[in-house]
């Protein structure tokens, strides 16, 4: 790996961006142009609504002990600044990116919470966009920092959550 791997992953700290705008753009559409969202008195939207506060829950719960968990290890958290440590523990055992994971879950629940759509949809792009313009990234500045130490945990946690 080229020494520009190891200096930082982004120039730019994406996800954080990316997750934000989605969500001004999810509210600016629900304005614009509402998606359904089925009746407060229909059978389906009696369990959707707590179904995403769930979410939105345990979401919250990934991102909050993620950024403990990196805490205590003293891991660099800016995703637009060199990793100081390889996190392998907590939410890390279960998913290689427990914050961007608790985001995106936590996208989908207050999207069925508050009832707009939109915030699903955009959601699920800012993951995309995040995996790409963020993760991609991340993953190989890691190889370079920790070569067969980051390999070895690659092959055990997925990129959003499972084990192999």
């Amino acid at each position: 790996m080229s020494d520009a791997a190891t200096e930082r992953p982004n120039r730019i700290p994406w996800p954080p961006l990316l997750y934000g705008g989605a969500i001004l753009i999810a509210m600016a559409l629900q304005r614009l142009l509402p998606l359904p969202y089925p009746a407060p008195d229909g059978a389906l939207a009696g369990w959707l609504g707590p179904l995403g506060w769930a979410l939105l829950a345990v979401g919250a719960g990934f991102d909050l002990s993620a950024m403990a968990t990196m805490a205590r290890a003293r891991a660099n958290i800016l995703p637009h600044r060199a990793a100081t440590a390889l996190v392998e523990s907590g939410p890390f055992a279960i998913s290689r990116n427990p914050i961007y994971f608790g985001n995106t879950l936590m996208m989908v629940g207050a999207g069925l919470g508050f009832g707009n759509l939109w915030l699903i949809v955009t959601g699920l792009v800012a993951a995309f966009l995040v995996l790409k313009l963020a993760i991609a990234r991340e993953e190989r500045h890691l190889e370079a920092l920790f070569g067969p130490a980051w390999l070895a945990y690659r092959g055990l946690v997925r990129r959003w959550i499972g084990r192999h």
